[in-house]
C-alpha cells in the first residue's frame, strides 16, 4: 500500500490567537501547487485524509483540482499538537490501498518517524514524502520517493 505525507504550506501568522483559521499565504499557494503538480503524476489516492485546519484544508484544494473525485476525510487527530500514535493507529484502520495525509508540523514528521522507525526529520513546508508497506504499522514503511517544492 502507499502512503503519501504532506506537510501544508506556508501560512499566515495567527490572527489574535487563532490558530485554526491560519490561511495560506501567496507563496504557501504556489508551494501547494508545485506539489500538487508533482504528485498528480506519482500517486493514484484512494482517499485524502485532512485536518481540521483552514492551512491544511488549502493546501489539500490544490491537489483535489488533479483529483476531483477522490474522498476526503477531515481527521481530528493529525493537528499540529496531536499525538502522533494516535494518528498511526487511526490511519491503519483505514480500508485503502493509496492514501494521501495532509497535515502539520510536527506530527506529520512524528508520523513518519514512528512508520520508518528513523530519527525525526522535519518536513518542509508543502514536502510530501510517499512511503510504501503492507500495512500502516510502526517500523513497516519505506520511503520511496520526497518532493520540496521550490518556491
Amino acid at each position: 500500500m502507499q502512503l503519501t505525507l504532506v506537510r501544508h504550506g506556508e501560512a499566515a501568522a495567527p490572527v489574535n490567537g487563532n490558530d485554526t483559521k491560519r490561511s495560506l499565504t501567496e507563496r504557501g499557494h504556489l508551494q501547494a501547487e508545485q506539489t500538487a503538480q508533482y504528485l498528480k503524476d506519482v500517486i493514484k489516492p484512494e482517499v485524502f485524509v485532512v485536518s481540521p485546519l483552514l492551512r491544511a484544508q488549502e493546501t489539500l484544494s490544490h491537489l483535489q483540482a488533479y483529483f476531483n473525485d477522490v474522498p476526503v476525510v477531515i481527521c481530528n487527530t493529525i493537528k499540529p499538537d496531536d499525538d502522533a500514535k494516535v494518528a498511526v493507529e487511526w490511519l491503519s484502520h483505514l480500508p485503502y490501498e493509496s492514501i494521501v495525509v495532509v497535515c502539520h508540523m510536527n506530527v506529520v514528521a512524528h508520523i513518519a518517524s514512528i512508520l520508518t522507525e528513523e530519527n525525526f526529520h522535519p518536513f518542509h513546508l508543502a514536502e510530501a514524502r510517499i512511503y510504501d508497506q503492507a500495512v500502516i504499522a510502526a517500523g513497516l514503511s519505506i520511503q520511496q520517493k520526497s518532493f520540496i517544492p521550490t518556491v
